[in-house]
């Protein structure tokens, strides 16, 4: 289970009971174990880090004979009013990478339509839905932005592009690379602390979306450890 920053690790970690101590992967890169057979790992702010610590800890796993089943990506997010409104829950349903393409005359061209890479990735139908049900989080798409947005131009032209947003975040999109490239499946769940628009850190709510987090894993917890690879589709 991959967050970006431990603030959000330990929000996750608090749904399960304490668990052996950290293992060192790499500098700099420490991996929790929070329950049978899961362990957390803060990834680091932004897609490329993100995907980088992720592909390091399934490569390790790997190695150990002892592969990952299913990544989860989780942290805290901005949210599209007012679909997502501060202290909500998201789980995605597609996982996008939003500014990943090319600024043209004629408006922004995401990378596929130049012929290359992808921008989506689908989690697990199923596994979306029991996510949603035993969470109460709503479902829709969760953007990866490099830069989070400050403006209401850019938020209203996100919307525009993606109408079934309700959140942006910085890591996702790059957890589901790295899951992609080992052939795992991958899960995004987030908790709303601010309004995606103009920058006004007295409306973040983090301590209360951190909350919700851990309130969501308490919950989650019994879907994730019971998951069988046949739910796969």
């Amino acid at each position: 289970m991959a967050t970006a920053v431990p603030a959000e690790r330990d929000a996750v970690a608090r749904a399960w009971p304490s668990g052996p101590a950290p293992r060192a992967l790499l500098p700099g890169l420490t991996l929790h174990r929070a329950g049978e057979g899961c362990d957390l790992l803060a990834a680091g702010v932004g897609p490329a880090l993100a995907a980088a610590s992720v592909s390091a800890a399934l490569t390790a796993a790997a190695l150990r004979g002892a592969p990952y089943g299913l990544v989860v990506s989780a942290g805290i997010a901005g949210g599209f009013a007012p679909d997502a409104p501060v202290g909500s829950l998201v789980v995605a349903d597609e996982i996008t990478a939003a500014d990943l393409g090319a600024e043209t005359a004629d408006g922004f061209l995401p990378v596929t339509e130049l012929g290359f890479g992808a921008v989506t990735h689908r989690p697990p139908a199923l596994l979306v839905h029991e996510t949603a049900a035993v969470t109460g989080a709503r479902t829709g798409v969760v953007l990866t932005v490099s830069t989070v947005t400050g403006t209401a131009a850019r938020a209203a032209a996100l919307r525009a592009r993606h109408p079934r947003a309700l959140a942006e975040a910085m890591e996702g999109f790059g957890v589901a690379e790295a899951a992609a490239a080992h052939g795992t499946p991958v899960l995004e769940i987030r908790a709303v602390s601010n309004p995606v628009g103009p920058r006004d850190r007295a409306a973040w709510r983090i301590g209360e979306a951190l909350g919700a987090l851990t309130g969501a894993f308490g919950k989650l917890a019994p879907v994730l450890e019971s998951w069988k690879a046949h739910d796969h589709d």
